[in-house]
């Protein structure tokens, strides 16, 4: 028996809803674990996944085969299609929402992901006293990479702007490292 398809989007937001709540108190504890807030962001940038036992693999890494087996998107050619498909169908599959996107430079390898509303921050005022350098959704930054690493694609990211430290959205700047082979990627006539 199939289950009515009207309950999805509940059935989302409750897992939504309690990743955001797990997310707050992973975060509140290694606040107390940590006196810096740099070892903080690292850790939140380089969170193992809890089902591999190789250190250094991100979420990200792990969640790209997810993202890859249930969308149907096809190979991307240049980074703007990359950056399209990270906002308009991984953030709104993940996190039900799709941040708008900016190109930064001429060259078209460096992008900003705008996010009016940032769902890691639903239940969070503001940061905990004395923590003004924690970036506290440092998290999606390493899954970000993790996830571009894993599909060959080296890349620095990070927040450039924070709604918890007074800015109006969050913003995720992407600057890709190395120039896609355009060559690899056209179609054979």
């Amino acid at each position: 028996m199939s289950r009515p398809a009207h309950r999805r989007p509940e059935y989302h937001k409750i897992n939504k809803d309690l990743f955001v709540l797990t997310y707050g108190a992973l975060v509140a504890q290694l606040c107390k674990d940590y006196e810096k807030d740099e070892d903080v962001n690292k850790y939140l940038d380089k969170i193992p996944h809890p089902f591999l036992h190789h250190r250094g693999y991100g979420i990200g890494t792990r969640l790209v085969e997810d993202f890859l087996a249930r969308s149907c998107v096809r190979r991307c050619h240049s980074y703007s299609e990359i950056i399209d498909i990270i906002a308009q169908v991984a953030f709104k599959m993940y996190l039900g929402i799709t941040p708008s996107v900016t190109c930064n430079n001429s060259s078209r390898t460096e992008f900003s992901l705008i996010l009016d509303k940032n769902p890691l921050v639903e239940f969070v005022e503001e940061l905990p006293a004395g923590r003004s350098s924690l970036c506290y959704c440092n998290l999606l930054c390493g899954i970000i990479r993790g996830a571009l690493e894993m599909v060959h694609l080296a890349a620095d990211v990070t927040f450039l702007q924070d709604t918890l430290k007074g800015d109006r959205v969050t913003e995720i700047g992407i600057t890709f490292l190395k120039k896609l082979d355009e060559k690899k990627y056209r179609r054979k006539k």
